[in-house]
């Protein structure tokens, strides 16, 4: 018979020796590698050095009255994606509550039924199985992404410097947290279909057939697709469809119209046009800043780029808050 169910290394930290011999027979019995501690430093070091793929929490190892031993790990950026079950006396609805608030996954009243043990933690551990293949399919790509700088010769750094542009412009227009790290990973990830498009029609340095230029334009909706079954690159997936898209509705893939191109979107196209501007490519040397700007500032003249946001990305651009440096500084700051 084949066991389907995940075995994980558990982490059991229990102010009480007897209680946690008992979870750890348990949980052994079911397969799983078991740590026991029973106080609160050494459930924090355990935690974060052990690597465990679920953690097992008495509330009075936590502290009763305020669980700083969970939030703590939930806060932590070793540990925060791990599961929390807190184990407690006390089953009642505000207990609870509390212990959701602090950031537990899951609750278990004592004394823990051994089925209910075995099934939560199950669960958990193939939650915690996902998380680990999404980020590191996320890792993986953004890897490859990176990659697609090299193909030409001529974008190194190009990635880095997308994101810390477009985080930059957001930062600057007050946009959320939520909204200043799609924009950073937007960065990094905005041409991802290009991996798509063959080497040998990404080195051409002349004009590019009818048909070679369709199947460039075609990494907006090759990059969407790459992403959609990825849940941790849902945020980013606008800017990776339609960064090329302009005001006007002459952009591409869909000719989207005015507030219909998404604002991030919009950000990631106007950083992308200056970084694109400012470095040397196969078909043109790189030029300054100040030209670079000259040309976003025609953009929005020929109604395809919002002037506030040119404003606003040219403002850091002038004020020296890029970062810039040889020919992308402008001259009048060097």
């Amino acid at each position: 018979m084949i066991d389907h169910h995940p075995k994980s290394a558990i982490l059991v930290a229990h102010q009480d020796p007897a209680i946690g011999r008992e979870l750890r027979e348990t949980l052994t019995s079911d397969g799983h590698s078991v740590h026991v501690v029973g106080d609160r430093s050494a459930a924090l070091y355990q935690a974060r050095t052990g690597h465990p793929d679920v953690v097992l929490l008495s509330v009075d190892v936590a502290g009763r009255d305020d669980l700083a031993l969970c939030r703590q790990l939930r806060f932590d950026s070793q540990t925060r994606f791990v599961p929390i079950i807190l184990v407690s006396d006390h089953a009642d609805r505000e207990s609870r509550i509390r212990g959701l608030e602090a950031g537990a996954d899951d609750f278990l009243s004592a004394p823990v039924d051994r089925a209910e043990l075995t099934a939560r933690v199950r669960s958990l551990t193939r939650l915690k199985r996902s998380t680990d293949e999404m980020d590191s399919a996320t890792a993986i790509i953004t890897t490859l992404a990176v990659m697609i700088e090299t193909r030409d010769g001529y974008s190194e750094g190009h990635c880095h410097r997308m994101a810390n542009y477009a985080t930059a412009l957001g930062r600057a227009l007050g946009l959320d947290d939520a909204d200043l790290q799609a924009l950073h990973r937007g960065g990094f990830l905005h041409d991802i279909g290009m991996l798509a498009i063959p080497d040998s029609v990404l080195r051409i340095q002349g004009p590019l057939t009818p048909e070679q230029y369709e199947l460039v334009r075609s990494h907006t909706i090759i990059g969407d697709e790459l992403c959609s079954n990825l849940r941790s690159l849902q945020s980013i997936r606008a800017i990776v469809r339609s960064h090329h898209e302009r005001l006007d509705g002459s952009g591409y893939p869909d000719g989207l119209r005015g507030d219909q191109v998404p604002l991030l979107a919009q950000i990631i196209g106007i950083v992308d046009a200056f970084d694109g501007i400012t470095s040397r490519r196969a078909y043109h040397q790189e030029q300054p800043a100040a030209e670079a700007l000259t040309q976003l500032r025609r953009h929005v003249s020929l109604g395809w780029r919002r002037d506030d946001l040119v404003s606003a990305f040219a403002d850091l651009v002038l004020d020296g808050k890029l970062g810039l440096v040889g020919p992308r500084m402008p001259s009048a700051l060097k």
